[in-house]
């Protein structure tokens, strides 16, 4: 099983739309589980799912409840979603009051490790415990970034939170809202990948993405033959280049 996460220290920079999409790109191939980290649970309203875990996030990290109980099933085959709801908003004390508490995630996925082939973690944005836990359980560590000076700061700061950890996981960073009018941006897609080491990946600003909100779906089942969709499909070929998934044996 190989665990993706999405996140930056920056929020508003696309991080569930990639998530999301990442996920509906790879349960083409394998068997998905995006585990919604996130408080606000946009990627569970996204993907269709009640925003309800049985028990509450500190009964599943204490143990008490099963990943397998509080697993959702989404409208596509061979992905499914572990929901974010209101107890998420204690998510950081429930942690912070674990054994062991950077390693609460690593803990969780255990006990799945035979039902999923890939794992993507739409991380919460800012630096807490519970990012610390997603990026302590990743294989591959994806960065959305528009292009500024902020958002080049946060890839800065992901780049350090990594170099002070004992694993060295890889980051895979891509340009996201992107808005080609924009002088700025338009000479970023150039720059960038050469000066940064980020990927040639470009995630446009377009209508087709905000969408998501209404279409409650991933970009690539309402719109296929557009840029956006085509961009997700390449993110994830990159990932998976870099964590080298493998289908499961057993049927889930």
């Amino acid at each position: 099983m190989k665990v993706v996460a999405v996140y930056s220290t920056k929020g508003g920079v696309g991080k569930t739309t990639a998530a999301v999409n990442l996920a509906w790109e790879a349960s083409k191939d394998f068997r998905v589980l995006l585990w919604d980290l996130d408080s606000q649970g946009a990627a569970t309203f996204l993907l269709g799912v009640k925003p309800k875990l049985r028990g509450g996030i500190d009964s599943l990290i204490a143990g008490k409840s099963t990943t397998e109980q509080v697993v959702r099933p989404t409208a596509y085959k061979r992905l499914d979603v572990l929901p974010a709801d209101d107890s998420y908003r204690e998510m950081e004390l429930v942690f912070d009051a674990a054994k062991k508490s950077s390693e609460r995630i690593v803990k969780v996925l255990a006990s799945i490790a035979t039902h999923y082939d890939v794992v993507i973690l739409d991380c919460p944005p800012g630096s807490s415990l519970v990012a610390e836990n997603a990026l302590h359980a990743a294989d591959v560590i994806v960065v959305p970034l528009v292009p500024s000076p902020l958002s080049l700061r946060s890839l800065d700061q992901v780049v350090d939170i990594v170099a002070q950890s004992a694993k060295s996981t890889p980051i895979l960073a891509f340009l996201s809202l992107v808005d080609r009018r924009k002088t700025v941006h338009r000479s970023a897609i150039v720059s960038l990948p050469r000066e940064r080491k980020i990927t040639n990946i470009v995630v446009p600003a377009t209508v087709t993405i905000e969408r998501m909100g209404s279409e409650r779906a991933p970009v690539a089942t309402y719109a296929p033959n557009t840029e956006a969709a085509r961009a997700f499909s390449e993110l994830w070929i990159r990932v998976q280049s870099v964590v080298k998934a493998k289908q499961g044996k057993h049927k889930h």
